[in-house]
């Protein structure tokens, strides 16, 4: 791919090529990242058992709060930062970028504190059974309490340095990772450890992957500072402006709402699921897995939408943002309707993989493996549906309009998914509870395309990031 300077691919570049250059290496990266997550599901069910998968499922929505949490000073501070380097404004940048990465760090640490001292009954609430309790603890130790800070950085260390124009050196450090995970998690399930700590070994081969990728990331940082306006000085985070502060905020808290509510509609479906039984559990987690696929890739085309959207929205080269808005929506549809078909034609083997039905323990893992390719033919239709609430979130976010971000957040998860999902799971069991995704997502789509649709048709956007 041909080589294009930062202010080039912001400015000048036709928007296909400046969104495969941003969006390409994003895309890879998250579909990497996907795969080492999936990788200890993976492997974890090749010891087909389905008990194991199940804490795999609670303590899932553990390690999602590490990305709501890094997309608090990652995409606030990122896209700040991105609307500043449009008006020229470099040095408080700089200043933004130490104080994303100080509160990256005070909070990461905070959380893994809470989660070792509460972890029992946090874990219990998030659906774990007396079969999964101590699998869900053996994993949340290591890739919570532990692993959350190098987690946390990392996520928030990738997204400053796309958002200035570093997007293959972000994903670079997030695929290496990943790829470490993958290499690490058969030797330390299979070889090291002795059978039953399976979920022990894939713990520590995803804990040593996150500490390795966050090791590179801050290297890139530290080389990417000498020509973007980013900085590893946390002392420039003293003397940032409150109306930068605010603006952080006003972005950051909306983009980690956003991730948290969905994370809260996650523990909302283990919960519903766990009262099932297990089977159900794991094999709802399987399907929430499998169908991050296509998810990835489009919130992949999205972070790499963003910069280019909130560097031309502060410029006020309002054509070339909606231009950058419309190519972006047109790919991702194309992906998801791709993922629709592949899904429901290879429902039965695609979970197969997940879970090996030729163990001790083959009875339950037949069932699991039957109720995860149930549900995910009907959750595959919420594909579309769920990329219009990334695409239109991304692009609120882009733009700094943070209360538009929140409400959508709210409003698709606590005033639609959720109370679909309480209503369909009582009203027709485990079936109403896969069918309330694609229920709740139509309903989400349709609002945020409303919220978009009156943001970018004011008359005059106000450009100053402020």
């Amino acid at each position: 791919m041909q080589k294009y300077t930062k202010a080039e691919l912001f400015e000048s570049v036709p928007v296909p090529r400046a969104l495969a250059a941003m969006g390409i290496p994003t895309i890879i990266s998250q579909l990497i990242n996907l795969i080492y997550n999936m990788v200890d599901a993976f492997f974890i069910g090749r010891t087909g058992n389905s008990y194991m998968m199940a804490a795999t499922t609670v303590t899932l929505t553990l390690t999602m709060m590490n990305v709501a949490f890094s997309n608090l000073f990652g995409v606030g501070g990122g896209s700040l930062i991105a609307r500043l380097m449009g008006v020229r404004r470099e040095d408080d940048a700089k200043q933004v970028s130490a104080y994303s990465l100080r509160g990256c760090l005070l909070l990461s640490v905070s959380w893994s504190v809470v989660i070792g001292v509460f972890q029992e009954p946090i874990l219990r609430v998030l659906g774990a059974s007396a079969n999964t309790l101590e699998f869900a603890k053996q994993y949340s130790i290591l890739v919570i309490v532990i692993g959350s800070t190098p987690a946390i950085l990392s996520l928030t260390l990738a997204h400053l340095l796309r958002n200035t124009g570093y997007s293959s050196q972000a994903s670079f450090g997030l695929s290496l990772g990943g790829v470490l995970n993958m290499a690490l998690d058969p030797l330390f399930m299979f070889v090291l450890l002795p059978k039953g700590q399976e979920v022990t070994g894939a713990a520590l081969a995803t804990l040593i992957s996150n500490v390795v990728g966050c090791g590179y990331l801050l290297f890139a940082f530290l080389k990417a500072q000498k020509k973007a306006p980013l900085s590893l000085n946390l002392r420039l985070a003293r003397g940032l402006d409150r109306g930068h502060v605010r603006s952080l905020y006003t972005v950051g808290v909306p983009s980690a709402m956003l991730t948290g509510l969905f994370d809260l509609a996650s523990i909302s479906v283990n919960i519903l699921s766990a009262a099932h039984n297990d089977l159900v559990l794991a094999a709802m987690g399987i399907v929430m897995k499998v169908e991050r696929v296509p998810n990835a890739i489009n919130v992949g085309l999205c972070q790499g939408m963003l910069p280019i959207v909130a560097y031309n929205y502060s410029s006020g080269n309002h054509e070339r943002m909606k231009l950058t808005i419309r190519t972006a929506r047109l790919y991702g549809m194309v992906v998801s309707a791709i993922a629709i078909v592949l899904l429901e034609v290879f429902a039965r083997p695609v979970t197969n993989l997940f879970l090996s039905t030729s163990g001790k323990d083959a009875a339950d893992a037949v069932r699991t493996v039957g109720y995860a390719a149930l549900f995910l033919r009907i959750r595959a239709v919420a594909s579309p549906f769920q990329f219009t609430n990334y695409h239109t979130s991304f692009c609120m976010q882009a733009i700094g309009n943070g209360k538009a971000t929140l409400l959508h957040a709210a409003v698709r998860e606590l005033v639609f998914y959720i109370p679909i999902m309480i209503l369909l799971d009582k009203l027709f069991g485990e079936n109403g509870l896969a069918a309330a995704l694609p229920v709740g997502e139509a309903l989400g789509a349709a609002f945020a395309l409303f919220l978009l649709h009156r943001i970018l048709h004011r008359e005059h956007p106000d450009p100053d990031p402020e």
